[in-house]
């Protein structure tokens, strides 16, 4: 893919540096809006791995749906243990381009208790597909609050090559979210009702320069949120807004394998952007501890 649209996005590492950090172009309309959500959702929470795997932390406490409650903003819901992961996603259209599509490939690792410790996970994004090229790293710490709660911190697009990357900067964020715990969802020990708010640098605050010179401003809000509901079982429809625009998704886990797809709608709003778009994501995260069982 050629990267010649930036639009910005952001991923925070610590509140205070959120306003401070180095401003950060994305490399295109589907990076802007979704790739460092695909190493946060495709990390198995607790609710989803086999019970002898996890420690008992309360019968009546609930998780997010095990399909991804967010396909365009962070979560504060990380992973937990052992897991390698990777995934596909892609838009259509990119903004301010006409008829070209766009896809990003990312894989990674997690390791890690957050419940009683940290979760640690990295991931290689690949934003040249075609090409195979255009690399770059995210990293997330996430950590259990209290029941149904928990923060994560983390940077994205460490590391990119300056020659070919359009978003040379990096991009820093925390996100706190909640699954309320008075709302039961069909899918056992899963919450209905989720949500996140969290605050970031680069790109969700520093608008592109295409932006710029539509009259569109400089600066997004730096704030980020969603609100998830499942419907029905394994499947959620989402509401978030990105920083820059707002966006509509479902998330959907369709088989008994771990695998999330996801799709939905982004920029529908005149706030950043040209035109609203489509975008895709598929996932699947895979247990070590289980495979080195085998």
């Amino acid at each position: 893919m050629t990267c010649k649209t930036r639009l910005p996005f952001m991923y925070c590492a610590l509140i205070a540096l959120c306003l401070l950090a180095q401003s950060a172009f994305s490399q295109n309309t589907f990076e802007k809006e979704l790739k460092q959500q695909i190493d946060s959702f495709l990390a198995v929470k607790p609710n989803v791995v086999a019970p002898q795997e996890i420690p008992q932390v309360g019968q009546r406490e609930l998780y997010p749906s095990d399909a991804p409650s967010a396909l365009l903003t962070p979560t504060g819901f990380g992973g937990y243990g052992m897991y390698i992961f990777g995934g596909l996603g892609g838009a259509y259209p990119e903004v301010y381009r006409n008829n070209k599509a766009d896809l990003i490939a990312s894989v990674g690792a997690c390791v890690g208790d957050p419940i009683e410790a940290v979760n640690f996970a990295a991931s290689l994004n690949m934003t040249d597909v075609h090409r195979f090229r255009d690399f770059s790293g995210n990293f997330i710490l996430s950590r259990k609050l209290f029941a149904g709660t928990s923060i994560a911190a983390g940077a994205l697009q460490v590391f990119a090559n300056n020659k070919q990357s359009d978003s040379p900067g990096s991009t820093f964020f925390m996100a706190i979210s909640h699954a309320v715990q008075t709302l039961p969802s069909l899918t056992p020990g899963s919450s209905r009702l989720s949500y996140t708010i969290g605050l970031g640098s680069g790109r969700f605050y520093e608008k592109s320069p295409k932006d710029i010179a539509a009259g569109k401003g400089k600066h997004g809000t730096a704030v980020f949120g969603s609100i998830s509901f499942e419907v029905i079982r394994h499947l959620t429809l989402n509401t978030e807004w990105t920083g820059m625009n707002l966006g509509l998704s479902a998330g959907i886990r369709p088989f008994k394998t771990p695998i999330s797809l996801g799709i939905g709608v982004a920029n529908l709003t005149k706030y950043s952007s040209d035109r609203a778009n489509m975008v895709f994501s598929i996932g699947l995260p895979l247990s070590l501890t289980r495979l080195m069982t085998k």
